[in-house]
């Protein structure tokens, strides 16, 4: 079965997607020897906390991408803020090396894009062309 393009709830219709990127600290290559995958169950389990569906995620070695749907009422900040945030306090707590080797886990960057079905150029010829209606 295929799945919708769009979510509704009472009072919108939307679809909302951002890639994500973000790094540990000094970007070293600590996400490795089992870390990784913890760090995928974590990511799952506050994704299902917050509401938020991720679609795609690939845990390098220093890095971490996504690929979320969200809701219109959660930015972008909100969703990395928690999923830093929640990961990194259960991770240090359990991988007693990430502590000697780090001062904090994440670095307090990160990279969002916002992806749609649609492209930008579409949305601006769709809107110009209003006018002409």
């Amino acid at each position: 079965m295929k799945k919708k393009r769009w979510t509704t709830s009472n009072k919108s219709v939307f679809n909302i997607g951002y890639h994500l990127i973000w790094c540990p600290k000094y970007r070293r290559s600590v996400l490795t020897n089992g870390i990784d995958e913890r760090l995928k169950e974590l990511l799952n389990e506050k994704a299902k906390e917050i509401d938020i569906e991720i679609l795609s995620m690939e845990i390098m070695p220093e890095h971490v991408h996504l690929f979320v749907k969200s809701t219109p009422v959660d930015s972008p900040h909100f969703i990395v803020q928690q999923l830093k945030g929640y990961s990194s306090r259960i991770l240090r707590k359990e991988f007693k090396t990430l502590k000697s080797r780090l001062p904090t886990l994440w670095t307090r960057s990160y990279y969002c894009e916002s992806v749609g079905h649609i492209s930008e150029e579409t949305v601006q010829k769709y809107i110009e062309d209003q006018k002409n209606k």
